[in-house]
C-alpha cells in the first residue's frame, strides 16, 4: 500500500493543480484527521507505544538475524529446520517457488525495512553484501511479477534510501548508485517477457536465457493473472525516472492500457486471468483479492507517483464498479464480470485484506472500517487470517503464510483516524505472532490455523512488509530518521520518492481513458477529501461503525451477506427454487427444474445427475434462475462433504526445550477417545516393543502411563490400540512406515477400525506421517524424556517454563540442539487447488462428481434432502436472524423506489442474450471448484 502522510490539506486542490501540489495533498492528506479521534477514545501512552515499537524491533532482529545466520545467501529461511531454502535443493512447491531466483531474495526484500527501523549500520552492511554476493544472471525460471515487486522493488527502495542517507552526510558516503545499476540490469532481463502482440508480459522468464530459447524452459504459457500484468508501473516507471531510460515505463504503460481496454464494458470489471496473446478473459470472475488486487492498487498509486490523470480516472471507474457489485458490507465477494449481480463464490481470500487500506487512500472511510473490523473478528477467532474463509466465517483454506495485508490496512486506518483502537489491533497482531508463529529460528508460517501446526516457511515479504507496518503503527515522527510522507509504498512496501513525479518526464501523458468510455467526472476526487465529511463531529464515529460487527463471526448474521436482486421477487411470482429446498421426489420441484431447463438423470450407481441447457428454459429469466440453482447445488454438495470430514488433530511437543513451539499435524482415529469432545491427553512418549504393536507388548513397564509410539503396518490400527492399552498406555501415536511421507504431500486420513466393536478402546490414537514422526523420534534420541500433548488444536505455551529456560545458561547448547531436532520437519506445498484439501480427511467418498455435460452436477442420493443450515445466503447462524425473507422483500422494494438506476429483474433479457453468454457461464462455474490463490 501507499505511504500515508500529508501536508497542506487546509484548502482544496484545484481540479488540474500542478502535480507537485497534487502529490503532496490529494492522496496523502488523510493523516491530518488524526486529531479528530483522540478526544473520544482512550489514547495509548507514549511509553506503551515505545514498548511495542521496541518489541517489533526485537522480533525483526529475531527473524532477520536467523536468516543471516542460518540461510544467507539462500533466498529464504526455513525456520523449523534452521537452514536456507535453495531452489532445486528442496522438493518443489510449484508456483510458490517461482519467487526464488538464487539472488538472496530475503536480504534484498529487507533493505529499506532496515532503514525504516533505524538500523542504518545494518543497512550499509546489507548493501555491501548485495553488491558483493548477489548474481542476477542465474539459469533459473522466475515469476516476472514476484521478481518485479520483490527484487526490482527492493533494489529501488534500497537505492532511494541509500541516496537519502548519503545526503544526510553520515552513512553511505561511498555509495555511487550501485543498487540502481543492479536494478537497471534486472529491468533489462525482464523486458523480453513483454514480447507479445498484446504487450502483456509472459508470467515467467529465465534470468539467463530469457524467453522461448530451448535453454529458457519457458515462453509457452498463454495466460497470466491481471495483477501479474498490472503491477509493474510503479517499479518500471521509477526505474525509468531514476535512469532516464524510458523503455521500462513505456512497456509497463502499454500493459496497463491493454488491460483497461479489455475490461468488461458494461460492468467495468476485469477478470482474474487473461490470455496474453488474444486478450480473451480465461477466468471471468472478478474481485479485489488474489489475482487482481494490486492492479487496482497500482492505478491509484500510478496517479500519485506519475501525475497522469488517466490512471485516477480508470481507478475511479473500477472503484465505482467494485462498490456497486463486489462490496456487500462488510464482505467483498467475487462476481462474474458479464453478470455482476451473480456471485461467483461464497468465500473470500486473505489477500483482500489490503483493500481497506486502499479505501483509506481513496477517502472512502466507512466501508474501510467495516471490512477491516470483519477481518479482525475472523482473526480473533482463528488467531490469524486463514488463506480463505466462507461468508459465515468458517475456514475454507486453513494456511496462513504470515501475510502482512491486514497489518497494512490497520496502519492506514490508524493514520487516517488517529483512533487508538487500531493500536490495540496492532498489539494483538504482535502477541499472536510471538505466541503462535515464533520458533527458535525465526517465525514459521501456519500450516493450519485451526490446529496451530507450522510450515517450514518464512517468506521474504514477512520482513519486507509486516515489521515495517507494525513499527510505523507505533512510531512517532521523531522515531523515524527521515520523513516517511515523502515516499510512496509499493505493493511490497518498498519506498519510492515522490519527487520522481517531476523527474525525467519524457513519457507523453496521453489520456486514453476517455476514448473508451464516457466518464462521470463528479465521481472523481480531484481535491483533498474534506475531513469533516470523512469524520463527522462525533469522536465515536468509527466505534459506531464497528460496534454492530463485534459479534459478526460468532453470534449474528451479517446484513451484507445477501445481495438483494429484484428478479428474485418478481411481482406476484414465487421466489426461485433454492438448492437447499430441492427434493428429487417432489413433483412440483421437478416441474420447476424443467421450466429452468434443468434435467434430472438417474445414474446406474444410484446417484442423480442434474444437467442444465439454457435453450430448454421457458424464458431468459428462468434460464438465469436455473444457472443460479446449479451454482447453489454445487456449493451445497461441496459444503456437505466438507462438514462430514473431521478436522486434523495436533501433536505438540511441550517438554524442554520445545515448550509447545513444535506442533505436528496428525490424523485422528474412528475409535478411541475423541479429542474434540474430551480434554487433551498429556504424557511422556515411549516406543513399544515390538515396535509394530501387533502383539502383546514385551515392555509394558516402559509404556505404563505414557503415550506409546507404534509403527504402522502388519496389523489393524485397532489391534495396535488394544495392545498398548492393555500395557497401560494412556494414548498412542502411530508413525507411518513409508519413509519420507509427509502431511505436506499426502492427505491425512482417519485410522479405521477392524470391522468389530471398538467401544473397548478408551485411549486416544493419532497418526503421524514419517516426516512428522521422525521429529518426535529424533527428540527422544536427543533428550530421552519427551512430553507431548495430544489435542484437537495446539494449546498456548507455558510462559513460566520458557522464562526459566531463557534465564538458565545451561540451556543455551540444548536450545541449539532443539533447533537441529526439527531437521526433518515440514515442507510447504504451493497454495493451489489441492492445498485447500490438504488437511482434510479421506474417510468419505466424493459427494459431487465432475460435470461431464454442460454445467452438470452429480449429487449422491443421500444429499437430495434439504438442509436449510447449509445455505450461506439465508443461514440462521444462531437463531437470531428471523423473518429474513420478509426483510429481503422490504429491502428490495425500498431499493426499487430509491434507486432509479437499478434495473435487474425489471428488464427481461432476450433469450439470444442468455445464449450468447452461456459458454462463459459454464466456464465460470467450472472454475469455481478450481480457484487458487
Amino acid at each position: 500500500m501507499s505511504g500515508a502522510g500529508g501536508r497542506g490539506c487546509g484548502s482544496p486542490v484545484p481540479q488540474r493543480a500542478p502535480w507537485s501540489l497534487v502529490a503532496a495533498t490529494a492522496a496523502f492528506c488523510l493523516v491530518s484527521a488524526t486529531s479528530v479521534w483522540t478526544a473520544g477514545a482512550e489514547p495509548m501512552s507514549r511509553e506503551e507505544k515505545q514498548k511495542l515499537g521496541n518489541q517489533v524491533l526485537e522480533m525483526f532482529d529475531h527473524a532477520y538475524g536467523n536468516y543471516m545466520e542460518h540461510a544467507y545467501p539462500a533466498d529464504e529461511l526455513m525456520p523449523l529446520t534452521c537452514r536456507g531454502r535453495v531452489r532445486g535443493q528442496e522438493p518443489s512447491r510449484g508456483d510458490v517457488d517461482d519467487a526464488l531466483g538464487k539472488f538472496s531474495l530475503t536480504l534484498i526484500d529487507s533493505l529499506d525495512t532496515l532503514v525504516v527501523l533505524n538500523k542504518t549500520k545494518e543497512f550499509e552492511d546489507a548493501v555491501r553484501k548485495v553488491l558483493k554476493d548477489v548474481n542476477l544472471d542465474n539459469d533459473v525460471v522466475v515469476s516476472v511479477f514476484e521478481t518485479n515487486i520483490r527484487v526490482l522493488g527492493g533494489l529501488l527502495g534500497g537505492h532511494s534510501l541509500a541516496i537519502m542517507l548519503k545526503e544526510k552526510g553520515e552513512y553511505m558516503q561511498w555509495y555511487n548508485d550501485e543498487l540502481l545499476q543492479m536494478a537497471k540490469q534486472l529491468g533489462y532481463k525482464l523486458l523480453p517477457a513483454f514480447n507479445t502482440t498484446s504487450g502483456l508480459p509472459y508470467p515467467r522468464i529465465n534470468l539467463k536465457f530469457g524467453i522461448r530459447k530451448p535453454e529458457a524452459r519457458t515462453g509457452t504459457e498463454t495466460d497470466t493473472c491481471t495483477a501479474c500484468a498490472g503491477t509493474l508501473i510503479l517499479e518500471f516507471a521509477a526505474l525509468s525516472r531514476f535512469t532516464g531510460a524510458t523503455i521500462f515505463e513505456e512497456y509497463a504503460r502499454k500493459a496497463l492500457d491493454f488491460l483497461w481496454e479489455k475490461r468488461q464494458r458494461s460492468s467495468n470489471l476485469v477478470g482474474v486471468t487473461i490470455n496474453i496473446h488474444t486478450g480473451d478473459w480465461v477466468r471471468k470472475d472478478s474481485g479485489v483479492g488474489a489475482g487482481i488486487d494490486s492492479y487496482y492498487e497500482y492505478l491509484l498509486k500510478a496517479y500519485v507517483l506519475l501525475g497522469d490523470d488517466s490512471f485516477l480516472e480508470r481507478f475511479n471507474t473500477h472503484y465505482d464498479a467494485i462498490m456497486r457489485y463486489i462490496s456487500q458490507p462488510p464482505l467483498l465477494l467475487d462476481v462474474h464480470i458479464h453478470k455482476p449481480m451473480l456471485n461467483a463464490r461464497t468465500w473470500m481470500d486473505a489477500l483482500l485484506a489490503f483493500f481497506p487500506g486502499l479505501q483509506v487512500l481513496k477517502g472512502d472511510i466507512r466501508p474501510a472500517i467495516e471490512t477491516h473490523e470483519m477481518l479482525y473478528q475472523v482473526i480473533k477467532k482463528h488467531n490469524f487470517l486463514p488463506e480463505a474463509f466462507t461468508t459465515d466465517f468458517r475456514v475454507h483454506w486453513a494456511q496462513h503464510p504470515l501475510r502482512p495485508e491486514f497489518a497494512e490496512s490497520t496502519y492506514f486506518l490508524y493514520k487516517a483516524t488517529g483512533d487508538p483502537y487500531y493500536l490495540e489491533v496492532g498489539k494483538t497482531l504482535i502477541e499472536n505472532l510471538n505466541k503462535y508463529a515464533r520458533v527458535p529460528c525465526g517465525f514459521a508460517a501456519m500450516k493450519d490455523v485451526r490446529t496451530g501446526s507450522h510450515e517450514d516457511r518464512m517468506d521474504s515479504f514477512f520482513l519486507a512488509e509486516m515489521f515495517k507496518y507494525l513499527y510505523l503503527l507505533f512510531a512517532d515522527k521523531e522515531d523515524i530518521i527521515f520523513d516517511i510522507e515523502d515516499y510512496i509504498f509499493t505493493t511490497e512496501a518498498h519506498l519510492l520518492p515522490l519527487w520522481l513525479s517531476t523527474t525525467n518526464q519524457s513519457i507523453a501523458k496521453k489520456n486514453t481513458t476517455s476514448e473508451y468510455t464516457e466518464l462521470d467526472d463528479s465521481n472523481f476526487d480531484w481535491t483533498c477529501p474534506n475531513t469533516q465529511i470523512l469524520f463527522p463531529n462525533d469522536p465515536l464515529y468509527a466505534q459506531s461503525i464497528r460496534e454492530p460487527l463485534k459479534n459478526v463471526v460468532d453470534k449474528s448474521c451479517p446484513r451484507g451477506i445477501i445481495r438483494v436482486r429484484e428478479e428474485s421477487f418478481r411481482s406476484g411470482a414465487k421466489p426461485p427454487l433454492r438448492a437447499r429446498d430441492f427434493m428429487a421426489t417432489n413433483p412440483e420441484h421437478l416441474e420447476i427444474l424443467k421450466k429452468m431447463g434443468v434435467s434430472l438423470i438417474h445414474l446406474k450407481d444410484g446417484r442423480v445427475q442434474l444437467v442444465q441447457h439454457a435453450i430448454q428454459a421457458a424464458s431468459s429469466i428462468d434460464a438465469e434462475d436455473g444457472l443460479r440453482f446449479m451454482q447453489e447445488m454445487i456449493e451445497l454438495s461441496s459444503q456437505q462433504q466438507k462438514e462430514q470430514q473431521l478436522p486434523p488433530r495436533a501433536v505438540q511437543i511441550v517438554s524442554h526445550p520445545f515448550f509447545g513451539r513444535v506442533v505436528l499435524t496428525a490424523g485422528p482415529a474412528q475409535f478411541g477417545l475423541d479429542l474434540s469432545k474430551h480434554k487433551e491427553t498429556r504424557g511422556f512418549v515411549a516406543s513399544s516393543k515390538p515396535y509394530n504393536g501387533c502383539s502383546e507388548l514385551t515392555n509394558p513397564e516402559a509404556v505404563m502411563g505414557k503415550i506409546a509410539l507404534i509403527q504402522r503396518g502388519q496389523c489393524m490400527f485397532a489391534e495396535k490400540a488394544r495392545n498398548i492399552q492393555n500395557a497401560g498406555a494412556i494414548g498412542g501415536i502411530v508413525i507411518d512406515d513409508n519413509e519420507g511421507s509427509s502431511s505436506d504431500t499426502a492427505p491425512l486420513f482417519q485410522m479405521a477400525g477392524d470391522g468389530k466393536d471398538t467401544d473397548d478402546i478408551k485411549i486416544p490414537m493419532l497418526f503421524l506421517f514419517s516426516k512428522e514422526g521422525s521429529i518426535i523420534l529424533d527428540a527422544v534420541r536427543e533428550y530421552e524424556e519427551v512430553e507431548v500433548l495430544l489435542s484437537d488444536k495446539a494449546k498456548d505455551r507455558d510462559p513460566e517454563m520458557e522464562n526459566e529456560e531463557q534465564s538458565s545458561p545451561e540451556n543455551d547448547s540444548q536450545n541449539q540442539s532443539a533447533e537441529q531436532v526439527s531437521s526433518s520437519s515440514q515442507e510447504v506445498d504451493s497454495v493451489d487447488q489441492e492445498s485447500s484439501e490438504e488437511n482434510s480427511l479421506n474417510s468419505y467418498p466424493e459427494s459431487l462428481s465432475p460435470a461431464d455435460m454442460d454445467n452438470a452436477a452429480s449429487i449422491s442420493a443421500s444429499e437430495q434432502t434439504s438442509n436449510p443450515t447449509e445455505n450461506h445466503e439465508t443461514t440462521n447462524l444462531n437463531g437470531e436472524c428471523t423473518d429474513l425473507d420478509n426483510q429481503l422483500q422490504e429491502q428490495s422494494e425500498t431499493e426499487e423506489d430509491s434507486n432509479p438506476n437499478v434495473s435487474w429483474g425489471k428488464k427481461v433479457q432476450p433469450i439470444d442474450s442468455i445464449l450468447a453468454d452461456w459458454n462463459e457461464d459454464i466456464e465460470a462455474f467450472e472454475m469455481m471448484e478450481k480457484d487458487e490463490l
